[in-house]
């Protein structure tokens, strides 16, 4: 059955805490939970910690989600398909990490087409240059001759990432990034990468479906690593 329901409203002021079980979100649209609160630290990372993200556009309250299934990559199991290998290896790219998060955060905010819209507001990005500050967000950056050509950028938390966006301007630029977070996952203990709502383009990339009460049980597992 379609679950329905007035969605909890949260005051700037209340606790991230405050934000409801992830069970309750509504079928349709997927995952909705709730909308209020506010875009400092403590809530951002309070609702990662518990398999939630923020995603809004622009006029909208802020509205927090939990998706079921929730669309992952397992870093162990990642491929570096042949012709991402070759992009690699025959492109001239360089690979960084947080060199310039602003300048992915804010090429992830552009608008795809002319004309069109964002969900990465200015108060997103405001929020996530803080955690970036704070040394929670992070951004995987790909180079061509000293222009960034692509990137993503996400939050992690223990042995988790959760991912946020990527963009790209030159062939796999993006593609060339996301394996760079990947040499990094499994260098470091990040254990699985959030990617949100499932889409072909993720599937197209290697990222699976997993069920939302085995997420938040891997999620649970994880931040504390």
């Amino acid at each position: 059955m379609t679950r329905r329901r007035a969605l909890p409203w949260l005051e700037p002021t209340d606790s991230p805490a405050s934000l409801p079980d992830p069970a309750s979100a509504l079928d349709e649209p997927n995952g909705l939970l709730a909308m209020g609160g506010a875009l400092t630290p403590d809530w951002l990372l309070g609702a990662y910690r518990r398999g939630i993200f923020p995603w809004f556009s622009a006029g909208e309250p802020i509205l927090w989600w939990s998706p079921d299934p929730r669309a992952v990559f397992e870093p162990a199991e990642f491929v570096v398909r042949r012709s991402l290998r070759q992009s690699i290896r025959n492109r001239g790219y360089e690979t960084a990490v947080d060199r310039d998060f602003g300048a992915v955060i804010r090429a992830c905010a552009a608008p795809r087409q002319p004309g069109g819209g964002t969900w990465i507001t200015d108060p997103m990005v405001a929020a996530y240059e803080t955690l970036h500050r704070l040394g929670w967000a992070h951004s995987f950056e790909t180079w061509h001759e000293g222009m960034l050509v692509g990137g993503l950028y996400g939050v992690r938390v223990g042995g988790m990432f959760f991912g946020e966006s990527m963009f790209s301007v030159a062939r796999d630029g993006s593609k060339v990034a996301l394996a760079r977070l990947m040499d990094v996952a499994r260098a470091t203990g990040i254990a699985l990468i959030d990617c949100q709502m499932p889409t072909p383009h993720l599937a197209s990339l290697g990222a699976r479906t997993m069920p939302r009460a085995e997420f938040l049980r891997r999620v649970s597992r994880h931040v504390a690593g």
